[in-house]
């Protein structure tokens, strides 16, 4: 398995307003993009910071951070996790943005692979 990067890390909100505000107004980070009350995503450095609803959290806990790393091929990636005893969520198709699962640590901490469209 090829990791290309650190994309980014989001957190699910449980007051998404009030962390997106804290975010963008209080830290001063720059407003990449905003879809409405689900994903709202920040410039920090080469990295983004994400504030993410529960619909589009993929199943994270509120509150914790998820990193998300870039793979070259997420159906490789899977595969060798699986082979090696770890459970991957199911892929999820975001059109022109690309695909990504779920995955979690040998301490049960979550992460997300994603490809690129």
């Amino acid at each position: 398995m090829q990791i290309q990067k650190l994309r980014q890390v989001y957190i699910v909100a449980e007051d998404f307003e009030a962390q997106v505000k804290f975010y963008g107004e209080t830290l001063g980070l720059t407003l990449q993009f905003r879809d409405g009350n689900r994903w709202a995503q920040f410039q920090a450095g080469g990295v983004s910071l994400a504030i993410a609803s529960a619909e589009e959290g993929q199943g994270a806990r509120p509150n914790v951070p998820v990193p998300v790393f870039e793979v070259d091929d997420l159906g490789a990636a899977l595969g060798t996790l699986t082979a090696s005893g770890h459970t991957v969520g199911a892929v999820r198709d975001m059109g022109a943005h690309g695909r990504s699962a779920a995955v979690h640590d040998t301490a049960g901490v979550q992460l997300v692979l994603f490809q690129r469209a």
